[in-house]
């Protein structure tokens, strides 16, 4: 990837050997990147049938020479061609090939050996007509382009991996493939060199990797920095990723944990400086993106402020939590800054600059809670486009576990040599699997969260400004209830620490419940207002009050039949038979399910046929719909007592005429458990007294199809959803009404139902599987509020489902709003990790690195707006020849999809678009989106009377697919690309 200064274009070569070129493009005050050109180098002689260039095999390095107007290709056969950038042609005659080189190389050098790959290409930064060439066998050449011939030949003979140019032009630097490297004087007057001033290995004597990469950066104090990557001795540390930074005689191995791409520095790039003064070294990892400060003593990590490695630790699970109130927004920002103090010199702060930031500031704070594998959860600002990290909590210095002794390993190495030093955050291994975050709960009025794992540890923790040194309170909750003939085969529960305990700044624990057995926590909910805490198993649920410290309910869920259940996920003594059983029954499942997608991917192609047979019979007769056959689930089904959701509510349970605390827990069986529960009232805000908390078991209800139960929601007489905790008592939301009739919402996979409060009698229902065949996945109430009125907001039902569908319901008619597809249905992980927030937006991981953002309001939406100012003019001599391909409406997984289509001056449809001319176009020509009298988006009715195959009702769905989506587009001229949830 190559940028051209001033340009505002970038050069990128793929490793397909084509070449794109790339220009920042302004609409409506807004930057974005679009494709300008594309070059596919020709691979065989005579391409095309004309007596063209030789071939270029593969382009192997991209050098751009003479301001950015022309770039030198590289090639595996060892021939340089050069390129003229503004059109991405070849320059015919100027072609250096091996042979000329090998003109200026003795004899007994070229001994009838190749020279190999070109390897490295080095523009002189004094004189723009010399170009350092190295090859891959270790012949260096400064070619000059003027005279065509060679000024100065190196001849190495050692295998060649990259090279440097010393700023003054008088000294060379070049890395091998044995570890080592050489350094050459260009300064003397004998044109042929065989040997370097210099040649060393710096992770000798023993066999070493290759040094991928080198840079030479001189100082005005004399000094200078040497920066390579790799080099390290093959036996004992062949698997590092390592980029060394010596300077003097201080050396320092920055050990990172993923592969390293590129490095770069920050210096002076001015010609009239005469010194490179290196402020910053810029490393590009594979999961992340490290900046070490070179002018501060010991040369820290700079703190990113963008691009923060989401899973620095394996994402286990995550949360959303909005409108944050201001006050404890600031309370987490300052306990994250005592984290991770921000450097105190300017020096120091982060030396990437770029473009300005058009969108405004976010009217309401929302925060990203990430749970991991390593027992952390991280705190992100998502009140904007970018994920900005503010505050790492840490559950696994509670426990006893394996890392102690890492620690004391890693102190003791210190005085080995190499001095390594782990740099950056990514950390792919977890000490213990146990400490794995599975839920996580936050209150954003008391700044109380509640952290549950993968071995049945729930921790309640509060938010504290100061450090402190606390013992925690361990209590444990049986869910088996002493149920005889089962064994637990799964992993031990983690040991907590004794005694008082050091905590920084931020959420400290203070009490830790451990479910027994230690399963890992499948649901999680937190009510601060009655100091109350549910968590649920795949055994059972319980109740914890962590203000007096003691358990309220446990309840076993457990069928006789599921022994399945007392394995665990990390056991290892799982029965062969078992596992055999299992694995017919899941390819038997999946046959089924199989037969159902392939109806299901056709389902367009159905509406097509519908639509054709309208057409072609009488209307009277009356179409099935297409059933999806619901297998029937049994009773003993593995794991039918795994706990899928919990609820808090204030409602009516026992009487119509009295309501109070209910508690209600759905199970992956179907059944329901709503308890109503005796809390103590507490007077004027104090903490509530000091009595025990009462539950009593006031309904069950048992779902007939024994789907299991996604989310369970209370609505007040006005069809909406309770507020959370505190929210009506500090007047932050409306009151509940309390004088009509409550209802329950209960989302299941296979379909939603209302039932009346008290008498839980059936009032509505949608069967979403019945007419989709699919199954819920997640399920949120969210608020959708009007574009047109300020004041008018409805409350709806946001459900995702497994084939990546998102489906919005009013409440509480429950009648269908909206649908998108919004994720690809392959994609498993995705479906898992999307959380819905309480105002219609989304979030699910695209990878494992990565949130994708969507938003199913129209009101509320998270778009990056951005500027980058460029002073280049667009004259004719730098009109872009347009990429001349039919607009691609390319989305994967749901991402944003871009549709981008060239116009003439005057506004209308290029003609040669959709000819596939290369006609240069106007200077000032701009990209637009396609106005729907384009050549693509004809009419395209069937003609009917023929026999219609497959293949046509294909054809049919794409175009009018596509004309669909540029009429959409065309309605919203300005706006340069398109977010299409689709």
């Amino acid at each position: 990837m190559h940028f051209l200064p001033g340009q505002g274009r970038l050069l990128t070569l793929l490793d397909d050997s084509s070449l794109h070129l790339w220009e920042i493009a302004h609409h409506n005050g807004c930057a974005h990147l679009e494709e300008a050109l594309s070059f596919q180098p020709p691979s065989r002689p005579g391409f095309d049938g004309a007596s063209g260039p030789l071939s270029l095999a593969r382009v192997t390095v991209v050098l751009l020479v003479t301001a950015g107007d022309m770039a030198a290709l590289g090639t595996e056969g060892g021939s340089v061609f050069f390129l003229d950038v503004p059109t991405l042609t070849l320059l015919e005659g100027r072609t250096l090939v091996p042979d000329e080189v090998l003109r200026s190389v003795p004899d007994d050098y070229r001994c009838g050996k190749a020279l190999g790959p070109v390897e490295s290409l080095q523009g002189h930064l004094r004189d723009p007509t010399k170009i350092l060439i190295g090859y891959s066998r270790g012949l260096l050449v400064i070619w000059n382009q003027a005279a065509q011939c060679a000024d100065r030949v190196f001849l190495g003979n050692q295998q060649l991996e990259s090279l440097c140019w010393e700023r003054s032009g008088s000294t060379l630097v070049s890395s091998h493939s044995d570890g080592s490297y050489a350094v050459w004087s260009a300064d003397t007057g004998d044109s042929l060199m065989t040997q370097p001033t210099v040649a060393t290995t710096p992770y000798g004597p023993f066999p070493c990797k290759a040094i991928n990469k080198i840079l030479w950066r001189n100082c005005e104090s004399g000094d200078h920095f040497i920066i390579f990557s790799g080099g390290m001795p093959r036996a004992s540390y062949g698997d590092r990723h390592c980029v060394s930074v010596l300077r003097a005689e201080t050396l320092v191995t920055l050990d990172f944990t993923s592969r390293i791409i590129d490095f770069f520095t920050v210096h002076s790039t001015r010609p009239e400086d005469e010194f490179d003064e290196p402020q910053a070294l810029a490393v590009l990892l594979e999961e992340e993106l490290v900046v070490l400060d070179l002018q501060t003593p010991g040369w820290p990590a700079v703190p990113a402020p963008y691009l923060a490695p989401l899973h620095s630790s394996a994402i286990t699970c995550s949360a959303h939590v909005a409108n944050v109130p201001a006050k404890l927004w600031a309370r987490i920002v300052s306990a994250g800054e005592q984290q991770s103090p921000q450097p105190a010199s300017s020096s120091s702060s982060w030396p990437i600059t770029g473009g300005r930031n058009l969108a405004q500031e976010p009217s309401q704070r929302g925060l990203l809670l990430t749970g991991h594998e390593d027992g952390t959860v991280r705190f992100w600002d998502a009140s904007g486009v970018a994920l900005r990290p503010l505050y790492k909590l840490s559950t696994a210095g509670l426990f006893q576990t394996d890392c102690e002794h890492a620690d004391s390993l890693a102190q003791a190495a210190e005085d080995d040599w190499p001095p390594f030093r782990k740099v950056g955050c990514f950390d792919p291994y977890s000490d213990d699997p146990r400490l794995g975050v599975q839920k996580v709960a936050l209150c954003k009025y008391t700044a109380q969260m509640v952290v549950a794992g993968t071995a049945g540890q729930v921790l309640v923790l509060e938010l504290s400004d100061v450090p402190s040194e606390q013992a925690v309170s361990v209590a444990s909750v049986d869910l088996l209830q002493d149920r005889e003939g089962f064994t637990w085969k799964g992993h031990e529960r983690l040991s907590p620490r004794t005694g008082p305990l050091p905590w920084p700044a931020g959420f400290q624990p203070r009490v830790l419940v451990q479910c027994l057995p230690p399963a890992a926590v499948t649901a999680v909910t937190l009510h601060a207002e009655w100091s109350l805490v549910a968590f649920g198993t795949s055994h059972g649920f319980g109740l914890f009050d962590y203000q007096r410290r003691s358990p309220v309910l446990a309840r076993c869920t457990l069928h006789p039949n599921d022994s399945l259940a007392m394995e665990g996920p990390l056991s290892r003594v799982k029965s062969l038979k078992k596992s055999l059983r299992q694995s017919f029954r899941r390819i038997r499942k999946s046959r089924v399910s199989g037969k159902k997608r392939t109806a299901n991917t056709t389902s367009k192609l159905q509406e097509a046929n519908a639509q054709l047979a309208e057409q072609t019979c009488p209307h009277d007769v009356e179409m099935t719909p297409v059933q999806r056959r619901i297998e029937p689930r049994s009773a003993d089904d593995s794991l039918s007592g795994v706990v899928r959701c919990l609820y808090f509510a204030d409602t009516f349970l026992r009487d119509a005429a009295h309501h109070g605390p209910t508690m209600w827990a759905g199970t992956n069986s179907g059944s329901v458990f709503a308890y109503a529960l005796e809390v103590p009232a507490a007077a004027g805000g104090e903490k509530r007294p000091e009595q025990a908390v009462e539950a009593v078991l006031g309904k069950e209800v048992q779902l007939m199809h024994r789907a299991p139960v996604v989310a369970i929601a209370v609505l007040d007489g006005r069809g909406r959803p309770l507020p959370e905790p505190y929210e009506a008592s500090r007047d932050l939301a409306q009151a509940p009404d309390m004088q009509g009739g409550h209802a329950v919402l209960i989302a299941s996979e296979e379909q939603f139902k209302v039932f009346t409060l008290p008498k839980v009698s059936a009032k509505t229902k949608f069967k979403l599987t019945a007419h989709e065949g699919c199954r819920v996945r997640k399920v949120a109430l969210a608020t959708f509020a009007s574009v047109a009125c300020e004041d008018y907001a409805e409350t709806c039902l946001a459900c995702l489902t497994n084939l990546g569908d998102v489906h919005v319901f009013s409440v509480p008619g429950l009648r269908p709003q909206v649908h998108y597809s919004c994720i690809r249905k392959e994609d498993i992980s995705g479906i898992a990790s999307c959380v819905f927030t309480r105002h219609g937006q989304g979030f699910y991981l695209i990878s494992p690195s990565e949130f994708e953002r969507f938003s199913l309001s129209a009101r509320n939406i998270t778009e990056p707006l951005c500027s980058l100012d460029i002073s280049w003019p667009r004259d004719s001599t730098r009109a872009s020849h347009r990429l001349r391909e039919s607009p691609k409406l390319s989305q994967a997984n749901g991402t944003p999809g871009i549709v981008l289509a060239s116009r003439s001056r005057d506004g209308s449809p290029d003609p040669g678009h959709s000819k596939g001319a290369d006609t240069p176009e106007p200077p000032e020509a701009m990209l637009s989106p396609m106005s729907i009298d384009s050549a693509t988006s004809a009419d395209t009715t069937l003609d009917t009377t023929g026999d219609v195959t497959v293949e046509d009702v294909k054809d049919f769905l794409g175009s009018s697919e596509e004309s669909e989506n540029l009429r959409n587009l065309a309605e919203d001229e300005a706006r340069a690309c398109a977010i299409l949830i689709k």
